[in-house]
């Protein structure tokens, strides 16, 4: 199977740059995986097409503002403001790391991306912050160029990243963080901090919406993936087969575990919020051999055309890049054809696209 194969048009003008005003008012293409049949519907109408005895589970995880802007030792830079557009571009002697991972070597140690990458060597150490409130160590260079960096311990160390620290916008957000990222690029319900992505189907929902899920007795549960950059990886092979995919962690709790069990025992239909939900489920199935488990384990399932799906029946999602995985998973389950020709209406009927974008519902 080939990777260019799930190419498709998108012109740069349907690339959200910027959340709509209410978190509700964005558009869904209802797709029929049995019929093919497409409608353009409003996300405000999400609770209507659930079916009363559906389980919907979300991914409850936090972003973090993982982007820092900071300096070399030794090297003054001038302040880097928040509201400043040069934030994306290099100030004189300025760097900037994403964060990617927290390490097991030790609380402090954390693998990440650095800019220039060139200039920042082992053994440097490196200060954020206008009184250089965070400082850290480069410990090593990973495989591909990343570094491993340890912090100085603190002890509010999230705390001093929600002060310091910048939204880590996806790439193909072509502006600086701004304020009102900070509340729009989370969901109303996340509350587990690790994610450098947001999980985005998520953003829609509102807590009116969570309400109206409620009262008419939608049972709903969470689980919790934190989301790297592996995300956004492009797939640099020519045949799909070949792409190693990346692995993320994740949590079940029992509660959870057991209600996916108990909805799967008695054929109620299992509805994933997300790619992340969906990638979670079905790896915790294929590694229960078809139990949920709770518990910690990482997700490496690659999902394209051809997977035989375990738990999930329906799922919500935004529109994915052109060849990512991400497209590859929704066409594993909504099929190939039927999801390219929706990805196909949606640009004809100016959908907007990516992490700020409208969504699909897929049954």
């Amino acid at each position: 199977m080939l990777v260019s194969d799930f190419d498709f048009r998108l012109p740069d003008e349907l690339i959200a740059q910027e959340p709509l005003g209410a978190r509700d008012a964005s558009r869904m293409l209802h797709v029929q995986r049995s019929t093919g049949q497409r409608s353009d519907l409003a996300f405000r109408e999400f609770p209507d097409l659930l079916r009363p005895d559906d389980l919907v589970v979300f991914n409850n995880t936090r972003v973090f503002p993982a982007r820092l802007y900071g300096r070399r030792e030794g090297v003054r830079v001038q302040p880097i403001s928040p509201k400043n557009p040069a934030t994306r571009d290099f100030l004189r002697g300025g760097i900037e790391v994403l964060l990617t991972r927290p390490l097991s070597t030790g609380p402090n140690d954390w693998e990440c991306l650095v800019r220039p990458g060139r200039k920042i060597g082992v053994g440097e150490r490196l200060f954020f912050g206008g009184q250089d409130e965070l400082q850290a160590q480069v410990l090593a260079r990973a495989e591909c160029g990343e570094r491993r960096i340890r912090f100085q311990p603190l002890a509010d160390f999230f705390a001093t990243l929600d002060r310091i620290g910048h939204v880590p916008l996806p790439p193909y957000i072509s502006r600086p963080d701004s304020p009102r990222d900070r509340e729009r690029y989370q969901t109303v319900y996340a509350d587990q901090n690790g994610s450098v992505a947001a999980p985005t189907a998520g953003l829609h929902f509102t807590p009116e919406i969570l309400h109206r899920l409620h009262q008419r007795g939608i049972e709903t549960v969470d689980i919790t993936l934190h989301v790297g950059l592996g995300t956004f990886q492009p797939i640099r092979v020519e045949r799909v087969e070949e792409h190693k995919i990346h692995s993320e962690r994740y949590t079940m709790s029992a509660n959870t575990a057991a209600a996916i069990n108990r909805a799967l025992s008695t054929s109620r239909r299992v509805f994933a919020v997300g790619t992340t939900t969906v990638r979670t489920l079905e790896h915790a199935a294929t590694a229960g051999a078809g139990t949920i488990a709770a518990g910690e384990a990482s997700a490496d399932v690659f999902i394209y055309p051809g997977f035989e799906f375990k738990v999930v029946q329906a799922m919500l999602t935004n529109f994915h890049l052109p060849q990512s995985s991400l497209l590859m998973l929704v066409c594993a389950f909504g099929g190939k054809g039927n999801i390219l020709r929706a990805y196909e209406q949606a640009v004809a009927e100016r959908y907007r696209f990516y992490s700020y974008g409208d969504c699909m519902f897929i049954e």
